[in-house]
C-alpha cells in the first residue's frame, strides 16, 4: 500500500511538473439544425467523407464519372478504371451540373436551358448509369439540399431565386428571392446547417442565407473581387474560401461575421474547389481564362492549398494549356477529375505528382461528378459531401 501511494504521488508531481504533456482538450460538440446528420468530428467537418468511407447507399453504384455539355446538350459516361467513354446520352437544354442528391440515390442533371424557359431536371440511376424521365424546372443552373435532406435548392439563377423543392418529385415548396445577387451559382453550408453563404457571379459579392427562417442575412461586397465561382467551408467550419474568376485567386471569408478576412492567388480564373478526401488540402482549379467564354489552351492549371497555413503548396500546369473548371475527387482520393471547358476534354489530375492524363468529350464540359463518392449525404453540386 505504501509503495502504491508513493507511485500515485509521483506521478502526479510529474504530471504537475510537465503540463505540456497534458492533451490538448476535445473540440466542443457542434449543434446542429433538427434533423441533419450529427457532426462526428468537429475540427473536421470532412471526415465521414475520407478516402473510401462509402455509405451502404452506393453499394450498387456504378464507379462511373458523368460530364454534362453545355452546347451539345448531352451527357458523356466514363468508366473511371478504363478511362473510356462507354456512352452518351441527349438530356435538356445546357446541361450545367451532375448533382448527386441528399440521400445518394439519384444523380440529378440540371438543364437550365439559359434565355428559354423550358429546364428541367434528368435523373440518372447510379447503378445503371443511364438517365430517366426529365422533369419540367424554373432555370435550374445549380442545385443543392438543405442538411436535413427535406429540401431541393434549386439554384435559378437568371430568376434570382432560390426554389426550394421536394427533394424527389421536385415539387414546389416555397422560394427566397435574392434581388441583390445577380448571378447566384454556388454555395456551401456553414457546419451546424444553419445557413449557406450563395455567390453572386455578376455582383462581385457573397449572399448570406439563414435556412432556420429563409431569410436573406446580408450581402458583402469582396475587396478585389469582380466574378465570385466555387465556395467551400474549411474543415473546422471557421471559414469560407470563395474562388473569383476575375481576382485570380481565392478570398478567404469569416462565416459567422460575414466579413472577408484574406485572400490567396493561386492562377488565372481561379473557379472549383474541392477538399482533400484527408481534410488537409484544397485543390482549386484555374480556368486559364477571366472571361465566360475563353480560348482553348489557356494558362490553364491546379494549385493545393495547404487547410492549416491558408497558403498554396503545389502548382500543377495543364501540359499544352488548358481550361480546368468544375468536378470533383475520387473515392480514394488519388484523383482529381475535371471538366475541360473550352477544350471539351477531361482532365484527370494524379494527386500526388501532378501528371494530368486527358479524355475527349462534347462541347463545353461543365460540372461533372465522379460516382460513387464517400460520405453520409450529399448538399449538392457536384458532391460537396459530408
Amino acid at each position: 500500500m505504501i509503495m502504491r501511494t508513493i507511485g500515485v504521488v509521483a506521478a502526479v508531481a510529474t504530471l504537475v511538473a510537465f503540463p505540456s504533456t497534458a492533451l490538448p482538450a476535445a473540440p466542443a460538440p457542434i449543434e446542429t439544425v433538427a434533423g441533419m446528420p450529427p457532426v462526428i468530428d468537429p475540427s473536421n467537418l470532412y471526415s465521414e467523407a475520407a478516402a473510401n468511407r462509402m455509405s451502404p447507399a452506393v453499394r450498387d453504384a456504378l464507379p462511373l464519372v458523368y460530364v454534362p455539355d453545355v452546347q451539345s446538350d448531352d451527357v458523356y459516361v466514363i468508366d473511371q478504371a478504363t478511362r473510356k467513354v462507354i456512352r452518351h446520352f441527349r438530356v435538356g437544354i445546357n446541361p450545367q451540373h451532375v448533382v448527386p442528391s441528399w440521400d445518394l440515390s439519384t444523380l440529378w442533371v440540371a438543364n437550365n436551358a439559359e434565355g428559354r424557359t423550358d429546364g428541367s431536371l434528368t435523373p440518372i440511376d447510379p447503378r445503371t448509369g443511364k438517365p430517366g424521365k426529365p422533369l419540367a424546372v424554373d432555370d435550374p443552373y445549380n442545385m443543392y439540399f438543405t442538411p436535413d435532406g427535406r429540401s431541393a435548392i434549386v439554384v435559378a439563377e437568371a430568376l434570382k431565386r432560390l426554389d426550394l423543392r421536394d427533394p424527389k418529385t421536385m415539387a414546389l415548396q416555397s422560394s427566397i428571392p435574392v434581388p441583390g445577387c445577380a448571378g447566384v451559382n454556388h454555395a456551401d453550408f456553414s457546419i451546424d446547417g444553419r445557413y449557406a453563404i450563395f455567390t453572386c457571379e455578376f455582383d462581385g459579392q457573397l449572399v448570406k442565407i439563414d435556412f432556420t427562417t429563409h431569410t436573406v442575412v446580408g450581402y458583402l461586397k469582396l475587396s478585389r473581387g469582380g466574378m465570385p465561382q466555387d465556395i467551400r467551408i474549411s474543415p473546422d467550419g471557421s471559414v469560407f474560401y470563395v474562388a473569383d474568376m476575375l481576382a485570380d485567386g481565392v478570398f478567404v471569408v469569416d462565416g459567422a461575421s460575414f466579413r472577408e478576412i484574406g485572400f490567396i492567388p493561386t492562377g488565372v480564373g481561379t473557379h472549383g474547389l474541392y477538399p482533400s478526401r484527408d481534410g488537409r488540402f484544397l485543390y482549386v482549379a484555374n480556368r486559364g481564362s477571366n472571361h465566360i467564354h475563353g480560348k482553348p489552351h489557356g494558362p490553364g492549371s491546379v494549385s493545393v492549398i495547404d487547410f492549416a497555413t491558408r497558403k498554396v503548396v503545389k502548382t500543377w500546369p495543364i501540359p499544352g494549356g488548358g481550361s480546368p473548371d468544375m468536378g470533383n475527387v475520387s473515392a480514394d482520393g488519388k484523383e482529381l477529375w475535371l471538366s475541360g471547358r473550352f477544350d471539351n476534354v477531361v482532365y484527370v489530375v494524379d494527386t500526388t505528382s501532378g501528371a494530368v492524363q486527358q479524355i475527349a468529350v462534347g462541347r463545353e464540359p461543365h460540372g461533372l461528378t465522379v460516382w460513387p463518392q464517400p460520405g453520409r449525404y450529399s448538399l449538392g453540386h457536384t458532391g460537396n459531401m459530408r
